[in-house]
């Protein structure tokens, strides 16, 4: 699979420095963290949901996850997990290799689910990439990651994990610290089997009675904002014992009545080429510049990729996710600088100052990025690429 693989080739030919290149299930876990990207959340209850994974692959999707979890009601679950094995093996059967199917996950709610679904599936697992486990704390997590050992070894394939943290320990002050430093303990010695650590804000909020407007993000909730710094803080470390982060979800997709003026600045859409100005209008009337605000916020705070409950979102996670030819300028030097020994120089674009070695984990991330995403050519806007990807 590839990211913007559903553009034609001339679109992305005028877009793209550097096209993204090819990855599959079997990829480095580093190379599979960074490329997650838009993460589109489906009910396992959908009857159509083979279809449903096809089609989000053919529009861009790379990665899924099927939801056995909070995205249905409680009476709902044997029905889902009837539908899940049997629309897994259908789409099996009509896929010798998977070779155009996102990065599949299934949420679950139980630690027993995981190896009773690896058993009923049987052939059918090889689609799958991982699971994901809701309201991870030290305590509950253990279970979870035995499981998929214990699933891993029975099909005999590679299975990853990314836990969810959402749970009420989390969100309350007093108990925060030894969560965390917990869940990093627990994590760092299952590392080879957690892809991604994922944040779950709606719970958060939720022990406070909270949620957000379309007109806030994340960030703009203190509370929230609080638990996203510490989660990076101890889980998002650079230095070797970290784990990519991805964003929270966007709650919103129809339209509101809007209390604020849009956050999405007209010029460049209007000098993109083409104008993209109706794209503009779309996104703002889908509360989309939002969105489009909080993952800018998401990447200024460590997180990448995000949780996204439809398809609208996806275009913009991932436009926002292509390097700029500066970045990858900047990037590039500031490595070839850190291996003659380090210093200081101005940047290609001469508006900023590099520094080879305070830089340099930020330059890896910003290099990973490019090989899965792409580098936009010097004069392609953020608007002009998601013009591309909403056409």
């Amino acid at each position: 699979m590839r990211h913007f693989g559903h553009l034609a080739d001339d679109v992305r030919s005028r877009l793209f420095h550097e096209q993204p290149a090819a990855f599959d299930r079997d990829s480095p876990a580093d190379v599979l963290a960074t490329a997650l990207g838009a993460t589109l959340y489906s009910p396992a209850t959908r009857p159509t949901l083979a279809g449903d994974i096809r089609k989000q692959a053919a529009r861009g999707v790379v990665s899924m996850v099927l939801c056995l979890e909070d995205a249905i009601a409680d009476h709902e679950v044997t029905d889902a997990e009837h539908n899940l094995v049997a629309q897994l093996a259908g789409l099996a059967a009509d896929s010798a290799d998977g070779p155009d199917l996102p990065l599949l996950f299934v949420r679950v709610r139980a630690a027993e689910q995981i190896t009773d679904l690896a058993r009923r599936l049987g052939p059918a697992l090889r689609l799958l990439s991982g699971f994901v486990v809701p309201k991870f704390t030290e305590d509950s997590g253990q279970p979870f990651l035995e499981a998929l050992a214990e699933a891993e070894e029975a099909g005999g394939q590679r299975l990853f994990v990314m836990p969810v943290l959402e749970s009420p320990e989390l969100a309350h002050l007093e108990s925060r610290r030894e969560q965390l430093f917990g869940i990093a303990r627990l994590l760092d010695k299952h590392r080879a089997r957690v892809l991604a650590v994922r944040l779950g804000v709606t719970d958060l909020c939720s022990a406070y009675g909270l949620r957000r407007s379309p007109d806030l993000t994340a960030y703009d909730v203190a509370l929230v904002a609080q638990v996203i710094g510490d989660v990076v803080n101890v889980l998002g470390r650079a230095d070797g014992t970290g784990f990519t982060v991805t964003g929270p979800v966007w709650e919103y997709f129809p339209l509101q009545e809007r209390m604020f003026k849009p956050q999405l600045r007209r010029t460049p859409f209007a000098e993109a080429t083409p104008p993209a100005d109706r794209v503009r209008q779309r996104l703002i009337e889908h509360d989309l510049d939002g969105l489009i605000r909080e993952i800018e916020l998401d990447r200024a705070n460590g997180l990448l990729g995000k949780t996204c409950i439809h398809p609208s979102h996806v275009a913009a996670v991932h436009a926002l996710s292509v390097v700029t030819h500066e970045e990858l300028c900047d990037a590039r030097d500031i490595l070839q600088q850190h291996r003659g020994g380090g210093g200081v120089s101005r940047s290609a674009y001469t508006n900023k100052m590099n520094e080879a070695k305070p830089h340099r984990a930020w330059a890896e991330r910003v290099l990973l990025r490019a090989e899965v995403f792409g580098v936009a050519r010097a004069e392609v806007s953020f608007a002009e690429l998601l013009s591309a990807c909403v056409a």
